[in-house]
């Protein structure tokens, strides 16, 4: 994908393009008064800008997790495979993006972001990456908006305890798991099972995003 939209701001929100190219940062300006806090926590000119397309949003999801729970390493076939851009309006978590693209130079690398109701940042992943987030607090909240539906057909994971991958999971929280993602192969076993998306094909789905 083209880095050259990142990093931007406008008057209410700035972004920053992460280390995995297909990945960025928002940042939302939040008002604070006696009353509360008010932000704009997604601006559809502002992503379009930033990412070179508009985000078509399918499904928006919502997950309340108690701390320690960690969700992932998810992923969708390509195509159409599903982005998202995952914000925590409440309490927070710990969100990690990993590059699973067969023949992508940053194969296997990752970069993370805590979001919180402190700096209510938001992520977005687009198709063809990894992505797992561990909940730092008890209720951490985290709603996803997603550029397709759900389809279990298409649904895959990694391990997101995957020793080689070695991502950043707090270790002083022990990481609570679903049966299905403690079950999921290691990125190594997944690619060796011809599972995993790969750059060509999802550089083919990005251009016909942007045109």
């Amino acid at each position: 994908m083209n880095r050259a939209f990142g990093p931007l701001s406008s008057a209410n929100m700035h972004t920053r393009p992460l280390k995995i190219d297909g990945a960025w940062e928002f940042t939302p300006r939040a008002f604070s008064d006696d009353r509360g806090v008010f932000l704009e926590w997604f601006k559809a000119e502002v992503f379009a800008d930033t990412v070179g397309h508009p985000l078509s949003v399918a499904q928006a999801n919502q997950s309340v997790s108690a701390r320690g729970v960690l969700r992932g390493l998810h992923y969708a076939a390509v195509p159409p495979s599903q982005a998202k851009y995952v914000y925590c309006p409440q309490g927070a978590v710990l969100d990690v993006v990993v590059d699973i693209r067969v023949g992508s130079p940053t194969f296997g690398e990752w970069d993370a972001v805590q979001l919180d109701d402190v700096d209510r940042r938001a992520v977005y992943v687009a198709e063809g990456l990894g992505h797992a987030f561990m909940s730092l607090a008890d209720g951490s909240a985290v709603t996803y908006l997603c550029s397709t539906g759900y389809n279990p057909a298409g649904e895959f994971g990694t391990d997101p305890l995957d020793a080689e991958l070695g991502l950043p999971w707090p270790a002083d929280i022990a990481p609570i798991l679903s049966a299905k993602d403690a079950a999921a192969p290691s990125l190594r076993e997944a690619q060796a099972q011809g599972l995993l998306p790969t750059l060509a094909a999802c550089e083919q789905l990005y251009a016909t995003l942007r045109s």
